[in-house]
């Protein structure tokens, strides 16, 4: 049986119990404190919490009382697939979608999440599965781009679209992560195994907040969206047809979660394009032609998210200040801690007086390959340096 902090194991008797979805979980934590102290509440106790009724509160105790034997068996389940658990508040647990307003009390993973190093900026491509070749080709070709440049590619593991950026990450020796809208004893579509075994092993990870066993179905993908833009900085939107869930990825990142999202141009009367076009139109998305447009959007969002002032960025979903993040009169100073990683940036730069690989940065500076990679990141995302095969080198050089 996997070894699991009190927390996790908490939140997931919380998840199993029947009428407790994320919202209602959140409201029982801000009344009681924590999860552990809400599965003690009694009926009457379950009552003062907002949205739960005398009828409600009364099969809810039943169920807590109930819980530990069923989170037993799951986490059975989950330890003979090789799968971990990760609870909110967790040090594993992604930052940035723990800021969005209804997070997953529970991820399962298969594979590693790397919040705090290698995934720590990711960006979240998506779009139909019934796409066009052109959609194909613009998905594998944004998804390697962005992470060639040291972003990890989140998307929903589905046909078409899903796993071109899924397919395009892995062609660039990047990360990727897929969200599933199944538990993950199921490979949902079928056809995707041996793409989900080569993300799980070593190259990113599979991600669900639904227990084991949980089926692919249509009501279980609306919600799984969510999380697809929550876990990221913002969304690229790719042939999204009119209704597409895409759209519904695009919509809970832009008015729920605050991230950037950006739609790639396709033909004009394409079926396979009407939304993302509507999408342009309406100004609920920038413009992006190319990879090289995500990366300079994403800039502020991600220094922010760097220094942890990710809150003060998406206060209001509304504001899109556009200066830098240490300018003007609303400058914000980093900690002395975090100056460490600027004096990183500054140190790789200098190594790039010739064109050098990363692993050669690594032994030259010093640091750990998880620090190279972010101040590569950085420095990549502002334009200071570019890729040219496998070695970095300065802009204009």
């Amino acid at each position: 049986m996997p070894t699991l902090t009190d927390n996790t194991l908490s939140l997931l008797r919380l998840t199993l119990t029947p009428g407790l979805g994320p919202r209602r979980i959140a409201n029982l934590i801000e009344t009681f404190g924590s999860a552990t102290a809400a599965l003690a509440a009694n009926p009457s106790e379950l009552e003062q919490v907002r949205r739960i009724g005398s009828v409600t509160a009364a099969k809810i105790a039943r169920g807590l009382r109930e819980s530990l034997p069923l989170a037993e068996a799951e986490l059975e389940r989950a330890v003979a697939a090789g799968v971990s658990l990760v609870g909110l508040g967790d040090p594993d647990y992604p930052p940035l979608l723990a800021r969005i307003p209804d997070p997953p009390a529970v991820l399962y993973v298969l594979g590693e999440l790397r919040p705090e190093s290698d995934d720590r900026y990711p960006v979240a491509i998506v779009g139909s599965r019934a796409c066009t070749s052109y959609g194909l080709e613009q998905a594998e070709r944004f998804g390697s781009v962005l992470a060639g440049a040291g972003l990890t590619i989140v998307s929903g593991g589905a046909r078409g679209i899903d796993s071109a950026a899924h397919r395009g990450a892995l062609k660039a020796d990047g990360r990727t992560i897929a969200v599933l809208g199944c538990g993950l004893h199921h490979c949902y579509p079928p056809e995707n195994q041996p793409l989900f075994d080569q993300i799980a092993d070593g190259r990113g990870a599979l991600v669900s907040e639904l227990p084991m066993d949980v089926p692919p179905t249509p009501d279980n993908f609306p919600a799984r969206n969510r999380i697809i833009s929550g876990l990221s900085l913002g969304t690229v939107v790719i042939e999204a047809a009119r209704g597409s869930g895409a759209l519904i990825t695009a919509k809970s990142a832009v008015e729920d979660q605050g991230r950037e999202v950006f739609a790639v141009p396709g033909r004009v009367d394409s079926p396979a394009s009407e939304g993302t076009l509507r999408l342009l139109r309406s100004g609920g998305a920038a413009i992006a032609i190319g990879p090289g447009d995500v990366l300079n959007a994403l800039e502020t969002p991600a220094r922010h998210h760097f220094h942890d002032t990710h809150e003060a960025r998406y206060a209001d979903p509304t504001a899109r200040p556009d200066e830098g993040l240490w300018s003007g009169e609303t400058a914000t100073q980093p900690p002395s801690g975090q100056q460490v990683a600027g004096d990183l940036q500054t140190r790789v730069l200098a190594a790039l007086d010739e064109a050098r690989t990363p692993d050669e940065l690594v032994e030259q500076l010093g640091a750990s390959p998880g620090e190279v990679r972010t101040a590569i990141t950085m420095l990549e995302i502002q334009g200071t340096i570019r890729r040219r095969g496998t070695r970095l080198e300065r802009a204009g050089a």
